[in-house]
């Protein structure tokens, strides 16, 4: 077991704290001049940098695809067999970056897009009805996760190839810049990391919350109120901070599996006992449209027109995308020991591009059937009511309407807690100097976090935030990490130039082999699986000999 020292970053803990305990505080008492001045904001960030982000999110999938099928994907991440199975694993990392806010927006995303939609299609209109799904699955496709994915290989990198101390940004770029992690970059670095993962969980959280109260409310006639609301926040923050305090194997492990399970039969019930035929059909004629527009969609920077679009939503989706990347990265880095880069590329785009299609598919898909057979008008309940109350009643037109509702709610806070379980790992570990491979924050650092991540969703909801301040807690403090991802990159490249850049790509296979062989002798015999690690210095050594 490893018994290193680690301490906790106090002077980091106290004044993330103070920052969010002021925002909090601002954001209560002046509610209004919060709100005006974060719609301001959001404004300005979209607007400003609508170009750059289309860009850099376009090319992220252009660098990963690329790294995954070139001989540096065959490099594996550390020594030793995965420390999870792989269906395990692919569960823990999409939890973690996906949110239980995707259950919303899954019934609610194309009813935006019809109303306000891209490409400069009429609102409203035929042809804004048939792209609306496929511009949902476009914002959870390939580009978004390609953002996950790269910020997370060169974590991955650092971590377990490079054996550099400190699961964290900042010790990440030290590594990379020499910037020591403990000055004023680093601290700089870490702080702007805490204030994200306060800022990208606040939808999550408060989007949750109001929809399970108001089909709560629906179920059993209990007040719609604040109060109620932050009695839910509370139930589940005991649920995922108990998770968080029991540990990864135990606690986080066991809700994925739970939550990952439970959302893929809830939407094969959808798709079952909903208008099957519809759902199949517009998935799939969806998947189409996206695919044949995957590149005007990736830079439809709107020239012609106000930008709205392109501003509100493709841009703020992806910010939203990188403000969750660095803390997913920091999750898929803990669990992705003995994995090779391309495993980590392929699951983390392919595995998360078909959860998310089949739940996003069916869910929406059933949606635009209630609407366009005049059972549930979605959009005109979205526009006076809110998309809790639509979800409501789409949820009440299936068989055991009820019962499903319930199910519905169950699936929902699970999700949640096991959502910010990673959220809080990933808080914790940055609070923590030291970490080494293998080694987790303690239970009561993780415990603390779990408890501090609910006090800005709690402060939305009080002083009664639209949707546009909460995606301004969450852009404006993305921004900064499109540099620093561009900065672990920089590093990642470097690396591998100066590791595998004269090793060719059979020596790198030999050496994997050669893994592989002393795992399975090592279950019989007396062998030392880390012996491999000669094998590639051999390699790399005869490499730049014949080269030089």
């Amino acid at each position: 077991m490893n018994t290193k020292a680690t301490y906790i970053d106090k002077p980091l803990a106290i004044l993330s704290l103070a920052v969010v305990f002021t925002s909090v505080a601002g954001l209560a008492i002046y509610s209004k001049e919060s709100i005006a001045m974060a719609e301001k904001a959001l404004f300005w960030v979209t607007t400003a940098f609508s170009a750059p982000v289309l860009i850099f999110t376009f090319l992220s999938v252009v660098f990963c695809l690329s790294l995954a099928f070139s001989k540096y994907g065959k490099i594996k991440l550390g020594e030793g067999k995965p420390e999870y199975s792989t269906p395990t694993w692919i569960f823990m990392f999409i939890l973690s970056g996906m949110g239980s806010s995707a259950l919303y927006w899954g019934f609610l995303d194309w009813a935006y897009y019809y109303q306000t939609p891209g490409l400069n299609l009429a609102p409203s209109s035929p042809e804004a009805l048939k792209f609306s799904v496929a511009y949902s699955f476009f914002h959870y496709g390939p580009s978004a996760w390609s953002i996950y994915a790269l910020a997370a290989i060169s974590m991955c990198y650092h971590y377990h190839v490079r054996k550099n101390k400190g699961l964290s940004l900042a010790a990440m770029v030290e590594a990379v810049t020499g910037y020591k992690a403990t000055g004023v970059v680093g601290r700089a670095v870490d702080l702007l990391f805490m204030l994200c993962m306060f800022g990208a969980l606040t939808i999550s959280l408060v989007l949750t919350a109001v929809t399970f109260t108001n089909i709560l409310s629906l179920l059993t006639g209990i007040p719609n109120t604040f109060a109620t609301k932050v009695v839910i926040i509370l139930l589940v923050s005991i649920v995922f901070a108990l998770s968080s305090y029991i540990g990864m194997d135990h606690g986080m492990k066991r809700l994925s599996q739970f939550v990952c399970y439970g959302v893929v039969l809830f939407a094969v019930y959808v798709l079952v006992f909903g208008p099957t035929q519809f759902i199949m059909n517009n998935t799939i004629n969806s998947l189409g449209l996206m695919t044949t527009n995957f590149v005007d969609m990736s830079l439809f920077a709107d020239p012609f027109g106000d930008g709205k679009f392109t501003r509100e939503w493709t841009v703020f989706y992806w910010l939203w995308w990188i403000s969750y990347a660095p803390g997913v990265a920091l999750f898929v880095t803990r669990v992705s020991k003995g994995r090779s880069i391309r495993e980590v590329i392929l699951a983390v785009i392919i595995a998360g591009c078909i959860g998310m299609w089949f739940v996003y598919g069916v869910f929406e898909n059933f949606s635009v059937h209630g609407f366009i057979n005049q059972i549930v008008n979605v959009p005109e309940i979205l526009s006076k009511q809110g998309g809790e109350v639509a979800i409501g009643q789409l949820l009440g037109t299936l068989p055991m309407g009820t019962l499903m509702m319930w199910i519905f709610l169950i699936i929902m806070v699970v999700f949640l807690a096991a959502h910010m379980d990673a959220v809080g790992y990933a808080v914790s570990a940055t609070c923590t100097r030291g970490l080494e491979e293998g080694q987790d924050p303690s239970p009561n650092t993780r415990l603390f976090w779990c408890v501090m991540l609910t006090l800005v969703p709690i402060a939305m909801i009080f002083s009664k935030a639209p949707l546009d301040t909460m995606k301004a807690a969450t852009v404006i403090t993305a921004v900064p990490f499109i540099a620093i991802i561009l900065v672990q990159t920089y590093g990642l490249v470097k690396w591998l130039q100066q590791d595998y850049g004269h090793v060719p790509a059979h020596k790198i296979d030999e050496a994997n082999v050669a893994e592989a062989e002393r795992l399975q002798a090592a279950a019989t015999a007396d062998v030392t699986p880390n012996a491999v690690v000669t094998d590639l210095n051999v390699a790399k050594a005869t490499s730049n000999g014949e080269t030089s």
